[in-house]
């Protein structure tokens, strides 16, 4: 079932498939401990004689509302499809937002967490000022009183100079740029890198052509997750019809579509035939590739240049939730692997803040208890490098560690001697 059948919206037909995957979750149990919302889901049926009947709306609310689609549980449970029970815990709250909004509307602070586009640029354009409102005592209090987000929360800073405008700039002089003799790549480079941190953005460049890879970036919008964590779905049906409107092109040229951020390439992959329903977003879907994933093809293919200049000594290797839902294996850990002197110790746990949800005021505390087994790992392992593709893993592990994570493209170019200013 999809966005655009009219039982997706149905009240009725959404609390009959809760209590179906409820009443089976219930019998299995093997996503206990997994995630806050399948705690209180067992713990409410325990209290109320083991029957989901006598579950009420607050209680399917709750499971609603500490679900952070981490999208574990998909990979984790025995009945995803083609299992004829065909559960799929994400989708099926996803759905319930969407059904909840549309019934409710949508906070403000949502609303403007979900607009990743106009708060990026808005806060690029004023990025000195932005980024001293976001740091001192009064601008987080107001922030957290107007949109919600938790005034300890440590935000991202904006950069003046957004990754796209460096690209563009960048292109116009770069006649020494690889001409494609080891490929074509779109470069979907994410809202984060535009606005947050466009050195991950400059370092994935720089690695692709090193290794022979013509990169492009198509005219692009934010992937449309954020707003999917809001129950905004006109918005990122909007945002997915964009993307694949500009993607497609570069798609019949021949070009792979790499994404440096794991969020987006799983939405790209996954979210995108969903909400469109469309040959043309199936077809950007079965284009895309996480970046790491792409350079893995280029090594087992022998392609991968290996002219290494610097080791990165041990590496504290934060494997995202949003990228080990896509089954495509340990690419980035391998990556890094294959650099000479590398040692690579995987920590596999959740950050606890995917999307929106870790930023509220009213998740900070069980967002950073979620996230107390990775922290622990990258105290224990005393590592040279803490590494993680996701960005907000990374802000986790930041505020929880002191430690400033790098991106694995970062440290690749690095370990190549690469210059990318």
């Amino acid at each position: 079932m999809n966005v655009q059948s009219p039982e997706f919206w149905d009240p009725a037909a959404l609390e009959k498939e809760w209590r179906r995957v409820f009443d089976l979750c219930h019998g299995c149990r093997r996503c206990f401990h997994l995630c806050p919302s399948f705690d209180f889901l067992f713990e409410a049926i325990d209290q109320k004689g083991e029957d989901v009947d006598n579950l009420t709306s607050a209680d399917f609310r709750q499971v609603l509302d500490l679900c952070y689609q981490c999208k574990l549980c998909y990979n984790h449970c025995p009945y995803t499809p083609p299992h004829r029970w065909a559960i799929d815990f994400p989708r099926l709250m996803l759905r319930a937002k969407l059904v909840q909004t549309k019934r409710e509307g949508m906070p403000l602070g949502d609303r403007f967490l979900g607009n990743t586009d106009r708060a990026g640029w808005l806060g690029s354009m004023a990025a000195p000022i932005a980024n001293r409102f976001n740091e001192s005592r009064l601008g987080r209090s107001l922030v957290q009183s107007i949109f919600g987000v938790h005034k300890e929360r440590h935000l991202p800073r904006y950069q003046g100079q957004t990754f796209s405008h460096w690209f563009s700039k960048r292109a116009a002089k770069a006649a020494h740029a690889a001409v494609g003799q080891n490929g074509k790549a779109a470069l979907f480079y994410t809202c984060f890198v535009n606005y947050n941190n466009p050195e991950v953005g400059k370092a994935t460049v720089a690695v692709l052509e090193k290794n022979g890879v013509e990169v492009r970036c198509p005219p692009q919008r934010c992937c449309g997750m954020p707003h999917l964590d809001g129950g905004d779905i006109k918005s990122a049906v909007n945002n997915a019809k964009t993307n694949v409107k500009s993607l497609i092109e570069y798609v019949r040229q021949g070009y792979a579509i790499v994404v440096p951020g794991p969020t987006c390439s799983y939405m790209l992959k996954q979210e995108y035939p969903f909400l469109l329903d469309s040959d043309e977003a199936r077809a950007v879907a079965s284009a895309t590739q996480d970046t790491c994933e792409y350079l893995m093809g280029l090594h087992r293919e022998g392609r991968l240049a290996t002219d290494f200049q610097n080791s990165p000594g041990k590496i504290a290797y934060h494997l995202p939730c949003h990228l080990k839902a896509q089954n495509i294996g340990y690419k980035s850990m391998d990556l890094l692997s294959a650099i000479p002197g590398a040692s690579v110790e995987l920590i596999d746990s959740c950050a606890g803040i995917d999307g929106t949800w870790g930023l509220k005021k009213q998740y900070f505390e069980l967002s950073l208890k979620v996230a107390s087994r990775l922290l622990r790992g990258v105290e224990e392992a005393e590592p040279d490098h803490v590494v993680s593709d996701c960005p907000l893993a990374a802000m986790q592990i930041s505020q929880g560690s002191g430690r400033e994570p790098k991106h694995p493209l970062e440290i690749l170019a690095w370990a190549y001697g690469l210059e990318y200013k």
